[in-house]
């Protein structure tokens, strides 16, 4: 089992920077590939960014340039550098982790949230 708490959020004006944490429970982290997911009001959820667990990250247009997803294996944390944010970037952002698959599931564990709101 697998928790996962979120931290960073608040209140930003449009153009600032915010950085999320996701800390996570457990011995096995670094095996975890890790996504932040969003989800603004009035719209499905949508996967931001993702690091696997070799490292690997990948983001959705809309954020190309100006978030960055990085993890501290050691510190079994996962962090989401928001810079030049957009009014658009508002939402709830949950942390993720997928386990590496066993017999019987594919472990996937979220947080709980924590809440972005871009506004002048």
């Amino acid at each position: 089992q697998v928790q996962l708490v979120e931290s960073g959020g608040g209140l930003v004006q449009p153009g600032g920077s915010l950085r999320l944490s996701c800390a996570a429970s457990g011995s096995v982290f670094s095996r975890y590939a890790m996504g932040w997911y969003r989800q603004a009001p009035g719209k499905q959820r949508e996967l931001v960014a993702h690091i696997s667990s070799g490292g690997i990250t990948e983001y959705v247009d809309s954020v190309k340039g100006r978030f960055t997803i990085s993890r501290d294996n050691a510190k079994n944390t996962v962090y989401l550098q928001m810079n030049s944010l957009k009014l658009e970037d508002t939402g709830v952002y949950k942390c993720n982790a997928k386990g590496p698959p066993n017999i019987f599931s594919t472990p996937n564990y979220w947080g709980q949230g924590t809440q972005a709101t871009v506004s002048s």
